[in-house]
C-alpha cells in the first residue's frame, strides 16, 4: 500500500534541510444513591427483588428434594426508573477495550470525539458520570465531564445508565446518568494474566511521524526531559510577562531558550514502519474469612500502547455559500501514540448485614502526538506552507472512595465519601511554520525554498506549557425506612466541592533579519544555541493575547432530597421525590502578571433549584409494564466554556475560547415507556420522550483574521428535543437444529435497538445572546429550526451472536450506525459543521480453553470492517468544505488471558 509519499520529501525539507538527521461482582450491582427495590416482587421469571430461600421439588412418594439458593433479578425490570445495564458479560461480549466503546451499544447512546457519551442526542454536558455513586473530576481542559474512554474495561464490573430522573441523583441530569461500578471483591482467590497485540490497516507498518521525546515515553511517563527548566520556572514565578524589556534582558531570554530541550522535542522523524499495538494486564483477588463476615481484596493493573495515524484534509472558507477555493487547505498527517496505565485496589468488608467498600483507582492516559502538514493559505498569496507540530499530553485521574451500607431491620443507612484528583499537563507544545519563497541566494539562484524567518511574513515558531489540576471532594448520606410492606421513604443529603486551576503559558520565537540560509535550517538547528546567540533570537510571551494565562474555577453544591416509593394499588407503583440543590459556580482569571486587574469578565453563578421527579409504573400483565416519567433538571456551563482563554484541541486541530457570560440551562423532561419481558433475560421495549430546554449552550465557530477556525460557546434562546426508541433482546436455542453435540448447548443471540431523535433550536427576531458581556442578536449565531449540536436523527445498534451456554464460546457481529450530526454552528452565516459517523461493523470472538489445568480465554477482534471514513464537513449545494476528513482504518487484535 502506497501512502503519503509527498510527506516523506517534506520531512526531509523540514527536518534535514542543511545537516544530516541527527473482579467480578455478583450481577450488575451499583453503589449509586439508592433506588429502592420494587415494593412487591412479581412471580414471573425476572423477579423484582433478590430472593433467598428453599425450593421444594417432589422427589418421590416419601421424599422431597430441597434446593437452597439465591436468585439475582433482572435489574432493568426491577428498578422503578428507566435504566439500561451493561453487566460484566455484556461488556465482555462487545470486546471493547474501554467502557466508552461498550456504552455506544446501549439504546439511545452514542460516543462522540474522545470518549464523550451523548444520551438521546444531548451533548456530553447533559450527561453525568459517577464512579460507584460518587462524582468524577475531568482531566480535559474543555470539559467538566470525564471522558469515559480513559476507563479500561478491565477495572469496570458493570455500568448502569438511568435515563429518567429521580431525586436521589444530582440535578445536572439532562440526558441521563452513567454510573460505573468497579470490580468488587471475589468470592474465591484468583490470579489472571492477560496480554494482546493489534494491527491497524492505516497505521501499523505504514508511514507515520514521531519524535524522540524521552527514553521512557513508551510507558506513558516522561523521564524528566520535559520538566520546565530552572530559568523558565523562575521566570514563571516572577509574576512578569516573559519578553524583552525592563524585567528581562536579551541575555536573560537567550539563556532561557538555551535551557529548553531542543532536538528531543523538536525534530520530527519519519517512521516507515509504525509499531503494532499491544497491551498487558494482571488481576488478582482473595477473600479472608472473619468471625462474623469476610474481607475481600482485589487488585488490578494494566498498560496499553496504541498507535494511530490519520491522513487528514483540513479546510476553511470565508464565503457564506462556500464557493471558490478554500481560504485554507492542508493535508495533514497526524500520528498519535497513546499509552494508558491503570491500577485498582479495592477492599470489601461484610459484617452480618452491613457492607463496607473502599476503592482506589489510578488511571494515566498519555498522548504523544506528531503532525506534519502541507497546504495553502490565501493570506499567504496561496504559497505552499509546511506546518510541523509536536506535543505531549498527560491526563491522570486518582480516585479514592468509601461506601458503607448498614441495614437495621426496616431501616437502611447508606454512606459515601470520595476524593478525586485529575491533572493534565502539556509541556513543550511546539509548532513551526515554513513558507515556500522565491528569494534567490548565491547557493540557489532559483530561490525555490521553504523558509522560516521567525515571526515575519514567512513562518514562525511557538512553544507552550500548560497545566491543569482539579480536586473534587464529595460525600452523601441516604436514609431509607420501610414505612409499610409496600411503602419506602428515603431522605438524603449530598455535597460536592470542585476546584480547578489551569495555566497556559505560550511563547513565540522572534528574530530580525535572519539570513535566508539560516531561515532554511531544520527546526532544531534553527533554534540551536549557536543560532540563538549569533542572531539574537528572542522569546516573546503571547499568553496575555490569548485572553488570560490562567484561571481558578470552583463549583460547590449542597443538595437535600426526599423520595417515596409505594404501591398505590395492586400493580401500580410510584416513585416520587423532590430535590433542592444549591450551586455556586465561579470562574476567575488569575492575575499572573500583577497588572492589578483583568479585562476578562469574571463569572459568578449562584443559583438554587427545586427539582421534582415522578415515575409511575403500571404492571398491565405479569410480564408487561408501562412507565410514565416527568421531571425538571438543569445543566450548568462547564469550566472551560466560561473562560476566555485559547485552547488547542489536539483531536480536531481546532482552537476553542470560552464565554464568561454563559448561564445555566433548565430542562423539562417527559417519557412514556412500554416494556415486555417475554422470557428470562429477554425483553422488548418501546418508548417516546420529550425535552424542553431553556437557554441551551451551543458551540459556534468563527474564522479568525489568520484563517484559523475558532470555536466558542453561547446560550441559544430555547430548544426542544423529542423522539422514540425501541429495543429487543432475544435468545433462540439451537439444540433443535441438529442432534450433533455442537448445537446442544448453543443459542443464537439477537440484540437490537433503534433511536429516532429530532431537535430544533428556537430563535425569534428579538431574541438575544450574551457573549463576553456584550448583548448580541441571537440570529447572528443560531438558525431557527437547526438541530442541537451532537444530535443524530437515527441511531442503530445490532448484535448477532452465537454462544455456548455451558462454556465460554462466543462469536458476535456488532453493527452501529449514526446519522449525520452537527458538531458546531457555522461561522458568519455559513452552513453548520456536520459529522458523518456512518456504519461501523465489528466482529468479536471469545473462546475458552483448558490447558494444563489452567483456564485460558482467547479473544479475536476485527473493527470497522466496512472501512468507513471520518468526515466533518460543511455543505452548501454542491460546495463542500472539509474541516476534517480521514480514513479510520480497519483494526484487528488478538489477546489471551490465563487464570490461575
Amino acid at each position: 500500500m502506497t501512502k503519503r509519499p509527498i510527506f516523506a520529501s517534506l520531512l526531509l525539507l523540514s527536518s534535514a534541510l542543511v545537516a544530516p538527521a541527527a473482579l467480578a461482582q455478583e450481577g450488575p450491582a451499583t453503589d449509586a444513591p439508592p433506588v429502592s427495590p420494587a415494593p412487591e416482587a412479581p412471580e414471573a421469571d425476572d423477579a423484582a427483588a433478590d430472593e433467598e430461600g428453599d425450593i421444594s421439588i417432589p422427589g418421590g412418594a416419601d421424599q422431597e428434594i430441597v434446593v437452597t439458593g439465591r436468585y439475582t433479578p433482572n435489574v432493568v425490570r426491577a428498578t422503578p426508573e428507566v435504566v439500561s445495564v451493561l453487566s460484566s458479560a455484556d461488556i465482555a461480549r462487545t470486546g471493547e477495550g474501554d467502557i466508552a466503546g461498550s456504552l455506544q451499544r446501549v439504546t439511545g447512546l452514542s460516543v462522540v470525539g474522545n470518549g464523550f457519551v451523548y444520551v438521546r442526542g444531548l451533548g456530553d454536558r447533559y450527561s453525568l458520570a459517577l464512579l460507584n455513586g460518587s462524582p468524577l473530576p475531568s482531566p480535559e481542559p474543555l470539559k467538566r465531564v470525564v471522558p469515559l474512554d480513559i476507563f479500561p474495561s478491565n477495572v469496570i464490573d458493570s455500568t448502569l445508565v438511568q435515563k429518567s430522573y429521580s431525586a436521589n441523583f444530582p440535578g445536572e441530569f439532562g440526558g441521563g446518568v452513567i454510573n460505573l461500578t468497579t470490580k468488587s471483591t471475589p468470592r474465591e482467590p484468583f490470579l489472571t494474566f492477560s496480554g494482546g497485540i493489534g494491527w491497524d490497516s492505516e497505521t501499523t507498518n505504514e508511514l507515520g511521524y514521531t519524535y524522540y521525546g524521552s527514553d521512557t515515553d513508551w510507558t506513558g511517563f516522561d523521564d524528566g526531559t520535559r520538566d520546565v527548566p530552572p530559568l523558565l520556572a523562575a521566570a514563571f514565578a516572577s509574576g512578569k510577562p516573559i519578553l524583552e524589556g525592563a524585567d528581562f534582558t536579551q541575555d536573560d531570554l537567550e539563556a532561557i531558550q538555551m535551557e529548553l530541550v531542543n532536538a528531543e522535542t523538536t525534530l520530527l522523524q519519519q517512521n516507515n514502519h509504525i509499531p503494532i499495538n499491544w497491551s498487558a494486564g494482571i488481576t488478582g483477588g482473595t477473600t479472608i474469612p472473619l468471625a462474623n463476615g469476610e474481607l475481600g481484596i482485589i487488585a488490578t493493573g494494566g498498560i496499553s500502547n496504541k498507535w494511530r495515524t490519520r491522513d487528514t484534509l483540513q479546510q476553511t472558507s470565508l464565503n457564506q455559500d462556500l464557493s471558490g477555493d478554500p481560504q485554507t487547505s492542508y493535508n495533514r498527517v497526524i500520528t498519535d501514540n497513546r499509552v494508558v496505565v491503570n491500577g485498582l485496589l479495592g477492599f470489601g468488608l461484610e459484617l452480618g448485614e452491613h457492607k463496607f467498600r473502599w476503592t482506589n483507582l489510578y488511571i494515566r492516559d498519555t498522548l504523544k502526538q506528531a503532525r506534519l502538514a502541507l497546504g495553502t493559505d490565501r493570506n499567504q498569496s496561496e504559497r505552499d506552507i509546511i506546518k510541523q507540530d509536536t506535543a505531549w499530553y498527560e491526563r491522570q485521574l486518582i480516585n479514592t472512595q468509601f461506601v458503607g451500607e448498614l441495614k437495621f431491620d426496616r431501616l437502611k443507612l447508606d454512606l459515601r465519601g470520595a476524593y478525586a484528583n485529575s491533572q493534565r499537563e502539556a509541556p513543550y507544545e511546539r509548532g513551526f511554520t515554513y513558507v515556500r519563497t522565491n528569494l534567490p541566494t548565491e547557493q540557489d539562484p532559483t530561490g525555490d525554498k521553504f523558509v522560516n524567518d521567525l515571526g515575519g511574513n514567512r513562518g514562525d515558531a511557538t512553544i507552550a506549557f500548560s497545566d491543569l489540576n482539579e480536586d473534587l471532594w464529595s460525600g452523601g448520606v441516604d436514609l431509607s425506612y420501610e414505612v409499610a410492606p409496600r411503602i419506602t421513604a428515603t431522605v438524603g443529603y449530598a455535597y460536592s466541592d470542585t476546584n480547578r486551576v489551569a495555566v497556559r503559558r505560550a511563547f513565540q520565537f522572534r528574530a530580525a533579519n535572519l539570513p535566508v540560509p539560516v531561515q532554511q535550517l531544520r527546526p532544531d538547528f534553527l533554534l540551536s544555541d549557536a543560532t540563538i546567540q549569533l542572531y539574537d533570537i528572542t522569546l516573546q510571551e503571547t499568553s496575555a493575547q490569548d485572553g488570560t494565562a490562567a484561571f481558578d474555577a470552583s463549583l460547590t453544591t449542597h443538595a437535600g432530597y426526599a423520595q417515596v416509593q409505594a404501591e398505590l394499588v395492586a400493580g401500580i407503583n410510584i416513585n416520587a421525590g423532590v430535590r433542592y440543590e444549591d450551586g455556586k459556580q465561579s470562574v476567575t482569571p488569575i492575575d499572573l502578571f500583577n497588572t492589578g486587574g483583568s479585562a476578562i469578565v469574571t463569572t459568578d453563578l449562584n443559583n438554587d433549584y427545586w427539582l421534582p421527579a415522578v415515575t409511575l409504573t403500571w404492571e398491565v400483565a405479569p410480564d408487561m409494564q408501562l412507565r410514565l416519567n416527568g421531571s425538571k433538571t438543569i445543566a450548568r456551563p462547564q469550566f472551560r466554556e466560561l473562560i476566555a482563554q485559547i485552547y488547542q484541541d489536539p483531536d480536531s486541530n481546532r482552537q476553542f475560547r470560552g464565554n464568561p457570560s454563559l448561564i445555566d440551562s433548565e430542562l423539562t423532561n417527559a417519557e412514556l415507556r412500554y416494556e415486555w419481558y417475554f422470557g428470562r433475560d429477554q425483553r422488548f421495549s418501546l418508548a417516546g420522550f420529550y425535552k424542553s430546554i431553556e437557554n441551551p449552550i451551543e458551540t459556534y465557530t468563527s474564522i479568525s483574521t489568520d484563517s484559523v477556525a475558532n470555536s466558542s460557546f453561547a446560550n441559544a434562546p430555547k430548544a426542544t428535543l423529542y423522539g422514540a426508541e425501541v429495543e429487543v433482546q432475544k435468545y433462540i436455542p439451537l439444540d433443535t437444529m441438529s442432534d450433533a453435540p455442537f448445537w446442544q448447548s448453543r443459542r443464537l443471540v439477537l440484540i437490537g435497538n433503534y433511536t429516532y431523535t429530532q431537535s430544533e433550536i428556537k430563535v425569534g427576531a428579538d431574541d438575544t445572546t450574551i457573549i463576553n458581556g456584550v448583548t448580541l442578536n441571537a440570529a447572528d449565531f443560531f438558525f431557527d429550526g437547526s438541530p442541537l449540536t451532537g444530535q443524530s436523527d437515527h441511531l442503530v445498534n445490532v448484535q448477532i451472536g452465537l454462544e455456548d451456554q455451558d462454556k465460554l464460546s462466543q462469536q458476535t457481529l456488532l453493527l452501529t450506525y449514526a446519522s449525520p450530526r452537527v458538531t458546531s454552528r457555522g461561522p458568519s452565516g455559513q452552513p453548520d459543521i456536520r459529522e458523518k459517523p456512518g456504519i461501523s461493523l465489528d466482529f468479536v470472538a471469545r473462546q475458552g480453553i483448558n490447558l494444563l489445568n489452567k483456564e485460558i480465554e482467547l479473544k479475536f477482534e476485527a473493527r470497522n470492517l466496512t472501512g468507513r471514513d471520518y468526515e466533518e464537513v460543511q455543505e452548501a449545494g454542491d460546495n463542500r468544505i472539509f474541516l476534517n476528513r480521514y480514513k479510520l482504518g480497519r483494526t484487528f487484535s488478538l489477546s489471551a488471558s490465563v487464570k490461575f
